[in-house]
């Protein structure tokens, strides 16, 4: 599996710990980190991790900004991205889980490094369960098509 993973200057520190777990559990990483702590601009290296999923050159992301907020919101711009904001290993599974996750944003200012290595672990060994979360993820692919998600009634 190949995770893209990004940056601005207030998540340098931690992108490096995350490409580290990237390579320990035998994943590909496709590198767009800021390679400073010098300010850049979050949606920039946001663009540049959705756009590789988006065209097939990454599996999922993980993007790191100083609260998590902006990359976030920038990354579910993006059409087929969602992205989930997790400050814990019960929200990244269950982002997982129940949502099929394909990016994971997070704070490089709010999480000790321990709970980063939990988190990230956990988001990138739990598999999406299908089953009636399915139905709810057509449900939103639905509305970034502009059609109406409540005529979705099936996970097919």
């Amino acid at each position: 599996m190949k995770i893209a993973v990004a940056n601005d200057h207030r998540g340098h520190s931690a992108v490096e710990q995350i490409k580290a777990i990237i390579s320990q559990l035998g994943l590909e990483c496709v590198d767009f980190a800021s390679p400073s702590d010098q300010p850049v601009d979050y949606p920039d290296t946001a663009y540049l991790a959705c756009t590789a999923i988006t065209d097939q050159k990454a599996d999922r992301a993980i993007l790191v900004c100083g609260t998590g907020i902006g990359m976030s919101i920038a990354a579910n711009k993006f059409k087929g991205i969602r992205a989930a904001l997790c400050f814990d290993e019960l929200a990244a599974k269950l982002s997982r889980e129940h949502n099929d996750a394909n990016v994971l944003c997070l704070s490089g200012d709010l999480i000790g490094s321990t709970m980063m290595r939990k988190i990230v672990e956990t988001w990138l060994t739990t598999d999406f369960i299908a089953g009636r979360h399915q139905r709810r993820v057509r449900k939103i692919q639905a509305i970034e098509e502009g059609a109406d998600p409540r005529e979705i009634t099936t996970a097919q």
